[in-house]
This record gives structure tokens, sequence and C-alpha cells, in this order.
């Protein structure tokens, strides 16, 4: 049913066309092209000027084949752009039967083997005249940088009732049921500058103060379900001056929202103590980016998943991710969404490779998922 050699082909030519995060521009025009000629309508969002990347979304419609009202609008999503060093990616086909890079750059089987498994499934549903409901293929830009696109993206541009992510690690039949929200947080500590050899108590060191501050915070692994990280403390100045400012970037991350919540307090609590102690203030801004999201296995879009898996023969495991992806804004938006693993390696590294066989397996995954939509 998959034509493997179509699927592969597909695959690489979208790797070569370079998308780094970003510089969407040029990846944007190939997937339009494509998705057009596979008899899709297609839609490029205005995010573009709210993200600031090189494209927008593309939302690419294909019509039902069947007019039966009870069959769900289902979508899929997979995100254009890439990591660095993505620029002139060379794909290597080995005797194994993985497909890399020369080693030079990154692969970029995030997330376009998603995209290339998405246009396998398309054309198998015309070929074999599969009946299916209306479905998005929604191809986000930035999302390597935050979820940019995704985040832009109107909601009313919608229309699914539930879908998947294609951009997950692990092997096929891996689904991440949840993963956690996001806070970008930058707080910035004042201090009292001084001459460090000859009056340094008539000072306030903003790095001593920023340093105890982080040893007030619980850091790293929390609990099994929130974390938090202290990514760059920056305090700049001569070595006979008392700092007078330091900057520090950090995030805090938890599949529990209340738990996200309770930790960004934890931090900043600590940051304003440790400044009224010293007797200066802190600036503390914290953002959260994205929200969580969690589906209990017994969810109909995991009982629908699991279904579609076991009828390639494939067991459907669950698990919890440590990081966000486009499902995240998508399930922010009310859509139930859950994100597949479609067995990529490596990825972010030029060392990053992916089966053939995977790639097959995802593809008909795809076939698989509407199918069963249309069968609920």
């Amino acid at each position: 049913m998959i034509q493997q050699n179509r699927l592969v082909e597909q695959f690489i030519s979208l790797v070569k066309v370079d998308s780094e995060t970003g510089f969407e521009q040029d990846i944007c025009v190939v997937l339009k092209e494509k998705f057009i000629q596979l008899g899709l309508h297609v839609v490029e969002d205005d995010s573009k000027a709210k993200s600031g990347h090189g494209s927008g979304n593309l939302i690419c419609t294909l019509e039902a084949t069947d007019s039966n009202a009870a069959i769900p609008t289902i979508f899929f999503t997979s995100h254009m752009d890439t990591v660095a060093p993505g620029k002139g990616i060379k794909p290597q086909i080995g005797e194994d039967g993985y497909i890399r890079s020369d080693g030079t750059t990154i692969l970029g089987s995030d997330d376009k083997a998603g995209i290339a498994a998405m246009m396998e499934g398309i054309q198998v549903l015309k070929e074999q005249n599969i009946p299916h409901g209306r479905i998005q293929f929604v191809i986000t830009a930035g999302e390597e940088s935050g979820l940019k696109g995704a985040r832009a993206m109107d909601r009313s541009m919608m229309e699914a009732e539930f879908g998947f992510a294609l951009d997950s690690n692990g092997s096929i039949g891996d689904i991440a049921t949840a993963a956690p929200g996001r806070a970008e947080i930058e707080i910035i500590f004042h201090g009292k500058s001084a001459h460090a050899g000859v009056n340094p108590e008539d000072g306030i060191s903003a790095i001593q103060v920023a340093s105890k501050a982080v040893s007030r915070m619980s850091l790293g692994r929390i609990d099994n379900e929130t974390t938090a990280n202290i990514g760059s403390f920056s305090g700049v100045g001569p070595l006979n001056v008392v700092c007078d400012k330091v900057k520090m970037e950090a995030e805090a991350r938890s599949i529990v929202q209340h738990k996200l919540e309770a930790q960004i307090a934890a931090m900043k609590q600590a940051c304003e103590s440790a400044a009224a102690d010293a007797g200066t203030t802190c600036e503390f801004n914290a953002e959260i980016v994205y929200a969580s999201y969690m589906h209990d296995d017994s969810a109909p879009i995991v009982q629908l998943t699991s279904r579609a898996l076991a009828t390639l023969g494939l067991t459907a495991k669950t698990f919890h991710s440590g990081g966000g992806s486009d499902a995240n804004i998508f399930n922010g938006m009310g859509i139930p969404t859950v994100n597949l693993a479609v067995g990529y390696l490596e990825i972010h590294t030029v060392k990053e490779h992916i089966a053939i066989s995977d790639l097959v397996k995802t593809a008909e995954l795809v076939v698989a998922l509407v199918k069963e939509a249309a069968n609920v």
C-alpha cells in the first residue's frame, strides 16, 4: 500500500531544502506546491507578521470523500522548520536501512519525516479510494524557536475536532499523552556600584544577591511532573567595581498547570527575599508561553490511536513527554491532540538519523488513523 521508494524520494527532496527556524520561506513555497499538486486547498495564514519568521503556517485541507456528517474532521500537524546546522543538507541512504546526513549538518527528519509521511498517506488514500472525512494538514513555522508559528495561529482556522502531531521521539507506537507547559522568566537584580578596593562596603553586589537567590531556589528535577532551570546569568563590569546589575534568564515546566504556577511563585519569592535582605530590588517577569496538556489512557483520542496502531500489528505505549510541541498549542485551543513518535534518532545533532522502515510505518499510521476516525 505504501510505496517506499516514493516516500523516501519525497523525504529526501524535503530535507534538501534549507529551512532553519526563522528562515522557512523556501520550504514554505515547496510545500505549497506539493500539497496543491496532491489536490488539497492550501492557505498560508498571517502569522508571519506576528511570529517574525520566514513564513506563516500552512493549513492544507483534503475534502471528505463521504458526505456522512457523523465522520469527524480531523487534523495532522508537523513543523516545516529545523534547528541549525541545517543548511546544505546532503542526505545519505546507508546499507543498514537508515538515512543520515553527511555528518556536517542535521538531517531534518525532525520534522520532515512527519510531513513526508502525511504526503504519502494522502496519495494512498486517493489511490485506494479510502473513504474519509475532512482532513486538515497543518504545517507550522517556528516550532523549533518556541512554537512561535502555532502560538500566532488564529484558532478560527482550525475546523478539526481532534488531531495528531507527528513530532515525537521514540518508537512507532509511542504516544505522548501529556507534555509540560513552559514559562520563560527574566530576572534583573539591581545592586549599587562602588570601588571594589576602596569602599566595597558602600556597594551592593548584584552578583551576590543573584547568587543567594539561586541558592534559595529548587531547580532541576522538582518532581516527576515539574522542572526548572537557570539558562543564563550575566553580570558584566570592571574588576574594580562592585557589580550593580545582573540579568538572569530561566524557565520552569510542569505537566500540571498549578504546579507550574507554584514553581514560578517560589522562584519569584527567592529572588525578592534575597533582594530585600540585601536592601535592594529586583524585577521578575514570567510568561507562560504555552500551557500543559494531559490525556488519560482512557481518553477517546488515545483509544482511537491505540486501535489504529493495533490494525498495523503495533502496540500502543503512552508516556509523558518532558518537552513541549505544537500539540501543546492545539490542546490549548481546546482541540484534543496527541503527539506520536515517528522514529527519528539523535535529533538536533549531526548524528541524526531515521530508519526507512519507520518512515513507512509512520505513513501507514497516517492512513490507519484516517480509517479509524471514519469508523468512529
